[in-house]
């Protein structure tokens, strides 16, 4: 229970507040929420409602200026897969505009092609020699000019926090185009009428045998 005035912020931020409450009332900032009757009865949990990479740090819970908790904040790294074919381009999606790093591990053989090969800070784009003319940044990482060696896993990293936000399994080969439904049942109207024909000719011919066959 906090019978005075019970307060979250940002950790290393606690002259801003983000939501409080007291006997009274509760005020939030945008894209925070306290329930007054849940706080009157002793829950003083902070609701995030829209959660992104740029929400992720600690938190403390103060009541009457007196730490009672610091809660940090974590949020799983988005995964995705992507198929292209040779030539299209690779392009990398950025969830936050914080200092990021492109990681790249190759899944063949080449492992010396591992490693980092991008930074991005801001509008900055800074690559390792062999991508700097392929790569590019305009509000996504776009890598041109693929090829199967560029198979592999791709990861973003949040340099400040240190943690893997996004990673891209990437498969660079020709897409089969899948059978066209219409040029099948084509095929196989062929097929059966092909067959219908020489069951139609099979027929005429035992009907002629009959005939030369002289009757006992």
């Amino acid at each position: 229970m906090c019978s005075g005035l019970l307060t979250w912020t940002v950790s290393f931020k606690q002259l801003d507040i983000l939501a409080q409450c007291n006997q009274t009332s509760c005020q939030s900032e945008e894209g925070f929420h306290m329930s007054h009757d849940q706080y009157l009865k002793g829950d003083l949990s902070l609701t995030i409602t829209d959660v992104d990479y740029t929400k992720r740090t600690w938190y403390t819970c103060a009541c009457n200026g007196k730490d009672i908790c610091d809660v940090s904040l974590q949020i799983e790294a988005w995964n995705s897969s992507v198929q292209i074919n040779p030539g299209e381009p690779l392009v990398l999606d950025l969830l936050i505009s914080e200092s990021v790093e492109l990681i790249y591990n190759s899944t063949g053989a080449a492992a010396s092609s591992s490693g980092q090969i991008c930074t991005v800070a801001g509008h900055s784009l800074k690559c390792e020699p062999e991508y700097t003319q392929r790569v590019s940044l305009i509000s996504t990482v776009e890598l041109r000019g693929t090829a199967p060696s560029d198979s592999g896993v791709y990861s973003i990293r949040d340099i400040k926090n240190e943690e893997i936000i996004q990673t891209y399994t990437v498969t660079v080969e020709e897409v089969q185009p899948r059978p066209n439904q219409s040029s099948t049942v084509t095929v196989l109207t062929v097929l059966l009428a092909l067959t219908g024909a020489g069951l139609v000719a099979a027929v005429l011919v035992i009907v002629q045998l009959r005939k030369k066959i002289p009757e006992l």
